[in-house]
């Protein structure tokens, strides 16, 4: 199957759908590809690197963050200047830091639904990459 995937996709579903769109597409920049309405359910189609995040309507909010078991997955962004991430994520109200780690620098927060996302330094990962530890 590897050679038939034209694109891949992640789906979220969430309660606070207009709040993850504007999460998403406002703070950390993802250019919306479309925005559909059936029967009065929600779908935003927003461009995730060569994928998609296609952030729908019907999932279950928390207020404050998901542990992994409840949201088993992390969405990470990678950025050339942590400093200025960190700078934008405070300026919409959010509380965060910058982790050092033996292998990177993270931001760790959470979108609107209390779904973990992650920022990571795109120099730490090159790194990483390149030494493959």
């Amino acid at each position: 199957m590897n050679s038939n995937v034209a694109r891949y996709g992640v789906i979220l579903n969430t309660e606070n759908y207009a709040e993850c769109v504007a999460f998403y597409r406002d703070l950390l920049g993802l250019r919306q590809l479309f925005e559909r309405e059936d029967d009065g359910f929600k779908l935003t189609c927003l461009e995730f690197g060569h994928g998609y995040l296609m952030v729908e309507q019907g999932g279950k909010a928390k207020n404050g963050v998901k542990s992994p078991e409840e949201g088993s997955f992390k969405l990470r962004f990678n950025v050339d200047d942590m400093e200025e991430a960190l700078m934008e994520i405070r300026s919409w109200g959010i509380q965060a830091a910058i982790t050092e780690n033996t292998w990177g620098r993270t931001i760790n927060i959470s979108d609107p639904d209390g779904n973990r996302v992650g920022i990571r330094d795109e120099a730490g990962f090159v790194h990483q990459i390149n030494t493959r530890c």
